[in-house]
């Protein structure tokens, strides 16, 4: 089997091409876009590419012409050679890739299926606006307290109306500045809305969000994002294991006799680790009965609050695998059931 290395490039990529020997048989540039097609042509091979912008796309269309495709995280490549001795070229970074995939078999991420990968996108996209609006909300609240004026509490979707009627009642009026900022605000609330209805709809069509949103304080934001996440159940060992893929365990630095261990890890994916942390914090709120956060108050008696309610997030991303892998609904009583205790945070 032959081994296709790629170094991704924006417009143009290199390739490096070696035989199962180790020996470079073709070296090239090619466009980006055309590397379908040109994957397509060659007979099957490993194709080895390091994670970027365009690696998912290019790896999926390599699955589709039956390669066997690696895509080597970006924080590995160094210690592999990649820009060793400070000599880093498109050229090079090929060919070191293609000389390891002949000696080792190359770890890869998880490529994702191109649903998992539209769900994904579809819930950044509205990460994206809310980003936005809250970039745009802050300079007008700051713009409120440098002019020591107060509008009356609310969310952020009234925020506009609060501020006009404020504004109104001074003399000077509203400035053009800050109605520009206002109306872009609402634009936004307008499209966020959109987004969010794009997402339920998603999520009541899915049965896999159906069931996870059997889960109090788990809504159709969370369940997307969450199968786009793990995408396949199955990769995962039990609960733990996706506990740590989520970067809610806490690190360790232990050594001999020595054991020490710190906050969680955060690994993974950020935006998925803050739903369930949003999610524990909701339940904890308004689902006092719940065996969970009976669980998780007995741990904040220990630990404090903050540290709970970290458990708890953790706790809920092991229901909600569980749940898909049993393909089963939310039992409040079997998530009482006593287990091995082990370190919060």
């Amino acid at each position: 089997m032959e081994h296709v290395a790629i170094d991704l490039g924006g417009r143009e990529s290199q390739i490096c091409v070696r035989s199962a020997e180790g020996k470079i048989v073709e070296e090239r540039r090619c466009e980006t876009t055309k590397l379908g097609d040109y994957l397509k042509e060659r007979a099957k091979s490993r194709v080895v590419m390091e994670t970027c912008a365009e690696s998912f796309a290019i790896a999926a269309a390599a699955q589709l012409a039956g390669h066997e495709v690696r895509v080597v995280p970006a924080t590995l490549v160094r210690t592999l050679g990649v820009g060793a001795r400070r000599l880093k070229t498109d050229r090079r970074d090929a060919q070191v890739l293609s000389e390891v995939s002949c000696r080792i078999d190359l770890p890869s991420v998880h490529i994702r299926s191109p649903q998992a990968r539209d769900t994904k996108t579809l819930c950044s996209m509205r990460d994206g606006l809310v980003q936005a609006r809250t970039q745009l909300t802050n300079t007008v609240r700051g713009w409120l307290r440098m002019h020591l004026l107060r509008v009356k509490s609310g969310g952020v979707e009234t925020l506009a109306q609060r501020v006009r009627e404020k504004l109104l009642a001074q003399p000077e009026g509203i400035p053009g500045f800050v109605e520009r900022q206002l109306q872009a605000v609402e634009a936004l609330t307008t499209q966020i809305d959109a987004a969010s209805k794009e997402i339920a709809q998603y999520a009541k069509q899915d049965e896999v969000c159906q069931r996870l949103m059997s889960v109090p304080g788990v809504g159709p934001i969370t369940a997307a994002r969450f199968v786009a996440t793990l995408d396949v159940p199955t990769r995962f060992a039990d609960a733990h294991h996706v506990g740590s893929y989520l970067g809610l365990t806490p690190s360790e630095n232990s050594s001999s006799e020595r054991v020490r261990r710190g906050s969680i890890t955060k690994a993974g994916d950020a935006a998925m680790r803050w739903l369930l942390v949003q999610a524990a914090w909701s339940l904890w709120r308004t689902q006092p009965h719940d065996p969970m956060v009976q669980w998780a108050r007995a741990v904040a008696d220990r630990r404090g609050r903050r540290v709970a309610i970290v458990a708890l997030a953790r706790k809920l991303g092991g229901i909600l695998f569980a749940l898909w892998r049993d393909q089963t609904t939310y039992n409040p009583l079997r998530s009482s059931v006593p287990r091995t205790p082990v370190s919060e945070v």
